[in-house]
């Protein structure tokens, strides 16, 4: 598995320079064990087995490799497991998460961006350290073909109140990207969190699911400003999404336990050199007829 943390494959010279369209793979919430806490009612004991989203993930790990042509990569928004730090079960299904993953196709590159259940609802450097040790580091960037990525640590927006140094620490590394981006022009900058800003409209009521409405509204500001097309999240294990001010908030459904209407999924993403489109697939669907005619035709354009 590929740590988050090693990017050096997209760090060449020649991945500042637009090239063409090209996709990526958006996962999100494989989070082994919580269909079995689900089903059973008891959210915090109840993750002692986690076969159906071993089967899931291994559909999905499939389903990706057989792409033609292949994405730049897989990134997977966040709750790789369900154990919360120090709980009993949560090694051996970060062991079975990674003997999983493990067998994606080596010419896809693997991101992970971490969520609640990674690090906690209330992370400490103990617990962040030990995610970074496990899947890379919890926030960095990236280029791809002239577009600039940013994969953000949310939980540190929800709640850093034992860390606020680290939040801190995030928040100048952020200005600096952002600069950079400017800098470089890129062709789009997209960012990677778990949490999503908003799950319909930027001035919705604070929940579970969303960021506190004042932190929402300066980093919704900020982004805008740095001219951001895009957020990709998950937390939410339904399909949302909504947009302020030119930015678009979308919000992907689960590999793993749906607490909604939709199916386990995969977003494929199309990146153009005007614009960002994305579709949520159904893992079925995706693995027996693969990427719309619609999708690929965009992907063909020379531009």
């Amino acid at each position: 598995v590929q740590a988050a943390g090693e990017t050096a494959v997209f760090s060449f010279y020649d991945e500042y320079q637009w090239k063409g369209p090209f996709y990526f793979i958006q996962g999100a919430d494989p989070q082994f064990g919580l269909m079995k806490a689900w089903a059973v009612g008891d959210i915090n004991n109840g993750d002692d087995e986690w076969g159906e989203e071993i089967k899931l993930t291994e559909q999905a790990v499939q389903t990706i490799n057989k792409l033609n042509p292949k994405p730049k990569f897989f990134v997977l928004c966040g709750d790789l497991v369900h154990g919360m730090p120090g709980t009993q079960w949560r090694k051996d299904q970060e062991q079975d998460l990674k003997n999983v993953l493990k067998n994606t196709d080596q010419d896809i590159p693997l991101v992970f961006v971490s969520g609640n259940h990674d690090i906690g609802n209330t992370p400490t450097r103990e617990t962040i350290d030990n995610y970074c040790k496990n899947w890379g580091d919890d926030y960095f960037s990236f280029w791809v073909g002239g577009v600039f990525f940013l994969v953000l640590n949310s939980q540190l927006y929800f709640d850093s109140s034992k860390c606020p140094d680290l939040k801190q620490a995030q928040d100048v590394w952020l200005n600096e990207q952002m600069a950079t981006a400017e800098k470089q022009k890129c062709k789009h900058v997209i960012v990677f969190q778990h949490i999503p800003l908003f799950l319909r409209k930027p001035d919705e009521e604070h929940d579970y699911f969303n960021l506190e409405k004042s932190v929402r509204q300066e980093i919704m500001e900020k982004f805008h400003k740095a001219g951001i097309k895009a957020v990709f999240s998950g937390h939410y294990h339904r399909n949302a999404g909504g947009s302020y001010r030119g930015l678009e908030m979308v919000v992907s459904s689960a590999i793993g336990c749906q607490l909604g209407e939709d199916t386990h999924g995969l977003r494929v993403v199309v990146v153009t050199a005007e614009k960002i489109v994305h579709r949520y697939y159904s893992l079925n669907e995706l693995s027996s007829q693969g990427i719309e005619k619609e999708l690929l035709h965009m992907l063909a354009k020379q531009n």
